[in-house]
């Protein structure tokens, strides 16, 4: 039996119903013949997703294993590699789906690197601290809301599926975790997609403060008047965060 590794972040799933539920919940959008598993760890959702009609390809850094899935799926492609630092071109040039149980310390590393390869990505489902899936589905209006938020819910459909919780792992996490799928929006954000990153990430940096507080930092001396800047960033839809950016990039030229 393959030891779970504390700085690998890694609790096994040992619930079957979940492992299944989890599989179970990519839906094929976007037509993807790839699958990229994260972590698989033991294999908990291995062995539901080698049953799909889709290639499964499973990214893992832990050697043990490594060697254990060898022995027990001999037919599944490992390759031993940080998904953070993978270039999906080398498994496919078309639409792919990611899955996995993610480790909690680099799960929103994960979702950044999701929008990073948003023209690839066209689905992604998987676990994540209740905190973190509560967090990326969240709306305006709600504490919960940020930096994430927008920048997901700007290329992707976000739903929460469900929680698991602490019991169903060895060793059991001291949070419970959530379950999140993302499916990609067709048409991408209509605006400066690096200055709307900027502007989202500067306004929830001093997210108590007002609009027109905070954007001085990118743009001066505020000579002009528009109605989103008596808001505060939490208050603000991704469609006004487009707005307010197009409006912004008319102000600095």
């Amino acid at each position: 039996m393959v030891k779970p590794k504390k700085h690998l972040g890694q609790h096994f799933l040992k619930d079957e119903h979940i492992s299944k539920r989890i599989s179970d919940s990519l839906t094929g959008f976007g037509q993807y013949k790839t699958i990229i598993e994260i972590g698989p760890g033991t294999g908990a959702l291995t062995k539901y997703l080698l049953n799909r009609n889709e290639e499964l390809v499973s990214l893992e850094v832990d050697q043990e294993s490594i060697k254990y899935l060898h022995q027990k799926y001999p037919q599944l492609k490992v390759i031993e590699q940080d998904f953070l630092k993978f270039d999906l071109l080398e498994i496919s040039k078309r639409n792919i789906a990611v899955i996995g149980n993610f480790p909690y310390n680099i799960s929103s590393q994960i979702l950044f690197k999701a929008i990073d390869d948003k023209d690839k990505i066209s689905e992604l489902v998987g676990m994540f601290q209740k905190e973190v899936a509560e967090r990326v589905a969240s709306g305006p209006g709600n504490k919960t809301y940020g930096i994430l938020s927008v920048l997901i819910q700007a290329y992707y459909k976000v739903e929460y599926l469900f929680t698991v919780d602490e019991d169903v792992f060895y060793p059991p996490p001291k949070v419970k975790s959530g379950v999140l799928r993302l499916q990609r929006i067709s048409s991408d954000p209509d605006c400066n997609e690096k200055l709307f990153r900027k502007v989202v990430k500067i306004t929830f940096n001093q997210r108590r403060k007002m609009i027109r507080n905070t954007i001085k930092a990118l743009i001066g001396e505020i000579k002009s008047q528009h109605s989103l800047y008596t808001k505060r960033p939490e208050q603000l839809s991704v469609l006004e965060f487009i707005e307010l950016t197009n409006f912004l990039e008319s102000q600095i030229k």
